[in-house]
């Protein structure tokens, strides 16, 4: 790690990107990327806050306003695209592929070992995280306590669409694809109904990089969601995170087969009044927010909406912000 060098990310001048080299696996060479939000300032300081931030499935760091509010709360602003995602896709990999949430631990080790040495190692560090995201960052959160101060979750991915009972029944189909054929691909039909909310070929507000989040998304494989499943079933049987955690999400989902206008206005993804119910199972100190006319990333939605999600962060972090273990 000392003989890297930040260097200037895609995001433009205020951003810096640093490549965290990984252990080799089965495909080969494994990276992670940290990114970093470092605006010109007159007099810069060495903040005492840090955020962390995980993206989701098909995804990885665009989210310049995401950087913004957090550096306008006074915390340094940290973004990792896990191995396999966005800036850490390489050509010889299967997109976004793990066969175990916890092969993550390694970059999120690594990118906490960096903030620590950026800001010294008393830094109060949140971990924000959108999605799968927040499903790697609770289980995370679980597996190393006393590592971060909070979490942030927007709309993490807690369980199945269709409910625990759907995982049940499912879970046996898909372990047996995985342990014979990890990589095969699970057909996921994706109408591009997510999409069409966010980009602004289709009316959003949003443009990204189509490269390193295709419409539709990567191929979902075997392996792969088994190592979600598994997760989720963790989630349902409750975690213990032992600091304080926010769990904002929509106020409702349109899920169907035909586009709706509605859907501009939803979740379109993932069944939220479901992650509400899983979400008081990760903890003693849980805060559910739901925020009207939400879409599935509440940072992406349109700027009201977005406003009311950031006010809600702002007056959770009043109550319970960088509190740090909980009893």
């Amino acid at each position: 790690m000392a003989a890297a060098r930040w260097a200037q990310d895609v995001l433009g001048p205020d951003f810096e990107a640093l490549t965290l080299p990984l252990a080799d696996d089965d495909e080969g060479e494994v990276v992670a990327t940290l990114v970093r939000y470092r605006p010109e300032e007159p007099e810069p300081v060495r903040p005492a806050r840090a955020v962390l931030y995980v993206h989701g499935w098909n995804d990885y760091f665009f989210h310049v306003g995401l950087a913004r509010y957090w550096h306008g709360q006074g915390a340094a602003f940290y973004a990792i695209d896990l191995r396999k995602y966005g800036r850490s896709l390489r050509e010889h990999q299967t997109p976004g592929y793990v066969d175990d949430l916890a092969t993550y631990d390694e970059e999120l080790g690594l990118a906490l070992a960096r903030i620590r040495a950026d800001l010294g190692r008393r830094v109060s560090v949140m971990m924000v995280a959108h999605s799968t995201g927040g499903l790697v960052a609770a289980l995370w959160a679980d597996r190393h306590p006393g590592q971060v101060s909070g979490l942030v979750l927007n709309t993490p991915w807690l369980e199945l669409t269709g409910s625990s009972v759907m995982r049940t029944l499912s879970a046996p189909v898909v372990q047996q694809i995985a342990r014979t054929a990890p990589r095969s691909p699970i057909l996921v039909l994706d109408p591009g109904f997510y999409a069409r909310t966010l980009h602004t070929a289709h009316g959003g507000e949003w443009d990204y990089d189509q490269r390193w989040r295709p419409t539709p998304f990567f191929p979902v494989r075997a392996g792969w969601l088994h190592a979600i499943l598994t997760g989720h079933a963790a989630v349902a049987r409750g975690l213990d995170l032992r600091v304080p955690v926010l769990m904002a999400a929509s106020d409702r989902s349109v899920i169907a087969p035909r586009w709706r206008e509605e859907m501009r206005e939803a979740d379109v993804v993932l069944d939220v009044d479901l992650l509400a119910r899983r979400a008081v199972l990760l903890g003693p100190v849980v805060t559910v927010v739901r925020v009207r006319k939400g879409l599935h990333d509440l940072t992406l939605s349109p700027a009201p909406v977005r406003e009311r999600y950031y006010a809600e962060v702002t007056r959770w972090l009043a109550a319970y912000g960088w509190a740090g273990p909980t009893a």
